[in-house]
């Protein structure tokens, strides 16, 4: 039983690698470069385990990148002052607004839904302010992609294989994408 599980999974790894849009990636990769290349900073959205990918992130973008990168869920008292005081929709809206979000920015989100109009509403409210901005938005998402979809310049869209493991897959596969694109800046 475990055996077969295993080869289930890595099966289904396989076939996200042989279809996930490389497209997408370069996309992305090309949004990356031009947000070094002015300066801009880079924000990265998650929560749950997303919101753990994006801290990773973050210091991978900024050492190995060089590019100043941040998540609100990182600072723990703010988010959770903004949640009480304000509501779980606006933290990542009035986080982006306080730092004074602009277009030479970039949103990066890690969903596995991306956002709609019941779900992951602060990721929602978040890019609705990146569009105002003009900061580009990079999504690494699943399912249909969600509202992240819709708005994203770059979306990478992990592939459903099995509804089983929608968000395992998803969330692995953040840090896959992510660890390309960072190591692609570097290398090329």
């Amino acid at each position: 039983m475990t055996k077969d599980y295993i080869r289930q999974y890595l099966e289904e790894t396989i076939s996200i690698a042989e279809t996930v849009s490389r497209e997408e990636i370069e996309k992305g990769i090309d949004i990356l470069r031009e947000t070094k290349k002015n300066e801009g900073r880079l924000f990265i959205l998650g929560v749950g385990g997303s919101a753990a990918n994006a801290s990773h992130a973050v210091n991978d973008f900024r050492k190995i990148g060089g590019i100043e990168t941040y998540a609100p869920t990182d600072n723990v008292s703010e988010l959770t002052a903004r949640t009480n005081d304000e509501g779980w929709e606006t933290t990542f809206a009035e986080w982006l607004k306080t730092s004074h979000l602009n277009g030479k920015d970039s949103v990066m989100v890690f969903s596995v839904g991306g956002g709609s109009e019941t779900t992951s509403l602060n990721i929602v409210n978040a890019l609705k302010l990146a569009k105002e901005r003009g900061a580009k938005i990079i999504s690494i998402v699943s399912r249909t992609g969600g509202y992240s979809k819709q708005v994203s310049d770059a979306c990478v869209l992990i592939p459903v294989v099995d509804d089983a493991r929608i968000t395992p897959h998803a969330e692995g596969w953040q840090g896959v994408i992510w660890h390309l694109m960072v190591n692609a800046l570097k290398a090329v």
